[in-house]
């Protein structure tokens, strides 16, 4: 096996040329060194691979078994040195295929994929899209290793070490079917906590929330009748029934089915950030597309 640290890579060079050119006048040539210097790194290269690599012959030299099998890998390889070493070029979306992979929850994928779909789709459409289930304890490891290019994700809990954006400040507000009879205008404390509530619980079967976090420092509690994991189903849920929820206002936006309304406690919102790895961070392609979701939120 050939040690990689006797090569360097203007043997590698002289050794391209020559394979291309069978001829060490012509190879000097083009690379603008002198007969003598290509043929001391042609001893050396032969030196390196055990092998003649290029004998005498009647119209200059012909190359070896072993030269013929060098000659396309050794061009890939330097064709791919260069591109990795040269300065990136500028993205053009309406050639590019890309596949993009982004992490984000249903509620990411509503009020974050959804409205930048129809803007990427004519912007870039032989690019590919694929969203993810998002596992907050694998995201970094996961950008880090180039398994997903974003997340959306709420700015606080976010993982350190990622490049971040705030895309948006949510706010919760009170929602139930339309024509819901205890939500013909705002409910009071005292009514709000009688209703029969919904709760999206991502780590699963929770009942208790930032609303009763919010709501005990006030001394009173709610009827929590039903966790789930989703957003998406709560809204279903309370379209179709007589339960209500706390959900983020940009879900029950336009929402035919719902009744919404100001909750009479204040509750926390948080921050919709967009959170990348420092690998991508100066990729023209990855700029682009994190602009495009940025402009269309």
């Amino acid at each position: 096996m050939i040690n990689l640290g006797r090569l360097d890579l203007n043997l590698l060079l002289t050794l391209d040329v020559l394979l291309a050119e069978h001829n060490v006048t012509r190879a000097a040539q083009r690379l603008n060194l002198s007969q003598p210097t290509v043929s001391v790194q042609l001893a050396r290269l032969r030196e390196i691979f055990g092998d003649p690599l290029l004998l005498p012959g009647p119209r200059g030299m012909r190359p070896t078994a072993r030269a013929d099998e060098l000659r396309e890998p050794l061009r890939r390889a330097l064709d791919a040195l260069e591109q990795a070493v040269s300065p990136s070029q500028a993205f053009e979306p309406s050639a590019a295929t890309h596949t993009w992979r982004v992490a984000a929850t249903d509620y990411g994928e509503s009020t974050i994929v959804l409205p930048a779909l129809n803007a990427l789709r004519d912007a870039a459409p032989g690019a590919r899209l694929a969203v993810v289930e998002m596992v907050p304890s694998r995201i970094a490891k996961q950008a880090e290793q180039g398994g997903i290019d974003l997340v959306f994700h709420t700015g606080e809990g976010s993982p350190a070490g990622l490049h971040r954006r705030v895309l948006f400040t949510e706010r919760y507000v009170l929602a139930g079917r339309a024509g819901h009879p205890r939500l013909k205008r705002r409910p009071t404390l005292a009514q709000f906590c009688a209703l029969d509530h919904v709760i999206v619980s991502p780590d699963g079967a929770g009942f208790y929330g930032v609303t009763d976090e919010a709501l005990a420092e006030r001394g009173v509690t709610r009827r929590v009748v039903l966790s789930v994991p989703h957003f998406l189903f709560v809204l279903s849920v309370v379209a179709s029934t007589d339960l209500v929820a706390m959900v983020p206002s940009r879900l029950a936006l336009n929402h035919a089915a719902l009744r919404v309304v100001e909750p009479p406690v204040e509750v926390p919102g948080y921050e919709m950030a967009m959170l990348w790895h420092e690998r991508v961070h100066r990729d023209p392609a990855h700029k682009w597309l994190r602009g495009l979701i940025a402009d269309s939120v």
